[in-house]
């Protein structure tokens, strides 16, 4: 084991339990550290200890219930309140969220430390954790390491570790109250609103259908939605028509959209920038379509398809139609 004790910031999902991503740092905290503790916070928090701990974590620091507030502030404060209270771990792993990246930049800036971001994978390094960031769109990583005592922070990017259960007993739950935040934490949530989709979530998917700029037009993109629901799969995009206003960011794969492994992927008319192909050249087959046979996409491709789309695409659309 490279360390002593991680915490891992633990999200809770839309209908319960532990986001994937959670699950993944479990698993690599587990791999990296002899003790694995986890911090999480919600109404009904305690109800993550089954999960949690069945994936290696031994206590789980139940923030508690906020009220509507956005965690950013109490979560980092509770968090503090922890390590000032003697109970450091060598690293904290937060997922790379909204809410993870926020909270770790406000403990960041209540202990006074800095905070690694964009970590794809964690090394032993003399005793200490080093890091790995792709940069240049992917093309290259370079490793970082803290220096100095206390915690590490480091937010980690979704689908950079495989989710594996350790089998354990549920976590013993301990309170960690937010201590007087006083008028930093006003700021409450009045509404929500979840985007309407059908099928599985585009992060989760098993199979994901992505289209580009090779659509020509906002209105293809409807070949992209049937060929995925025909394949039970999520629909995808690149940036640039996502940048074009062609379809939802919800929709973007890439380095600053959404990373996704699924088992197959579909590129249709990408032509396979660097940062589209950081959040995809993970997935165990990848498929691509596109006209040009210079495309970067079909370096990273296991099955490349030198055709146009607007008659590769409706030809499959039939045939699966076909098969029923």
């Amino acid at each position: 084991m490279a360390i002593d004790k991680v915490w891992v910031l633990a999200e809770t999902a839309e209908g319960g339990g532990p986001t994937p991503v959670t699950l993944e740092l479990l698993t690599e905290a587990r791999a990296v550290g002899a003790t694995v503790e986890a911090v999480t916070w919600g109404a009904d928090a305690a109800a993550l200890a089954g999960p949690v701990g069945e994936y290696g974590a031994g206590t789980l620091y139940d923030v508690g219930d906020l009220g509507g507030m956005l965690p950013g502030v109490p979560v980092a404060a509770a968090l503090a309140a922890l390590i000032e209270g003697g109970n450091a771990p060598e690293a904290i792993l937060f997922p790379a969220t909204y809410e993870g990246r926020d909270i770790a930049g406000r403990l960041s800036a209540r202990l006074d430390k800095p905070v690694l971001t964009n970590v794809t994978g964690l090394v032993e390094s003399d005793g200490g954790l080093s890091s790995q960031h792709p940069v240049f769109g992917g093309s290259h990583i370079v490793t970082a390491r803290f220096t100095g005592s206390g915690p590490a922070l480091f937010v980690v990017r979704a689908k950079s570790f495989a989710a594996e259960p350790s089998g354990g007993a549920a976590a013993a739950v301990v309170a960690a109250p937010v201590p007087d935040v006083a008028t930093t934490n006003t700021a409450k949530v009045v509404e929500r609103h979840v985007e309407e989709r059908t099928g599985p979530k585009l992060d989760e998917a098993p199979v994901v259908v992505s289209g580009g700029r090779g659509l020509g037009e906002a209105g293809n993109y409807a070949m992209i939605e049937e060929l995925a629901k025909l394949l039970h799969g999520a629909a995808g995009a690149s940036r640039a028509i996502v940048d074009a206003g062609w379809v939802p960011y919800s929709h973007q794969v890439g380095q600053t959209g959404k990373t996704v492994k699924p088992t197959v992927y579909l590129a249709c008319g990408i032509s396979g920038a660097t940062q589209h192909l950081v959040g995809m050249k993970g997935s165990k087959n990848i498929v691509a379509v596109n006209k040009d046979q210079e495309a970067p996409i079909f370096s990273v491709a296991d099955l490349g398809i030198v055709g146009d789309v607007h008659k590769v695409l409706p030809a499959l659309i039939e045939a699966l139609k076909a098969k029923g």
